[in-house]
């Protein structure tokens, strides 16, 4: 399965340490150098999916200032998940640097 990158960059964020909802906001933005801006809402329904998934649970829930404070948590499966999606991204990575670099020797020699 091909991971959207906004689910890429959540598990990331939960991999570190259960976090509440908006502590996964700051952390994906941080991670992604700022290209992802989660919404509340799309966090949350991100979240709902994978905890059906079995790639996230819930935590622990707090009161603050009134307000209940999910954290969730990455589980074996969503850690496992994600190791095979890191995986992924570095072969697929490492197919185009090879033919990145047979780009620029064929270029080379082209020019000579």
């Amino acid at each position: 399965m091909v991971m959207q990158e906004p689910t890429f960059f959540i598990l990331t964020a939960l991999a570190e340490r259960p976090r509440h909802g908006y502590g996964v906001i700051q952390a994906v933005a941080d991670l992604s150098d700022g290209r992802i801006r989660l919404r509340a809402g799309t966090l949350y329904a991100a979240l709902d999916r994978l905890a059906d998934g079995g790639l996230v649970t819930l935590d622990r829930e707090e009161a603050v200032g009134g307000r209940l404070r999910r954290y969730y948590r990455l589980t074996e499966h969503g850690a496992a998940a994600l190791a095979a999606e890191v995986s992924r991204l570095q072969t697929n990575a490492a197919v185009a640097a090879a033919r990145i670099r047979s780009y620029g020797s064929r270029t080379a020699l082209g020019s000579a």
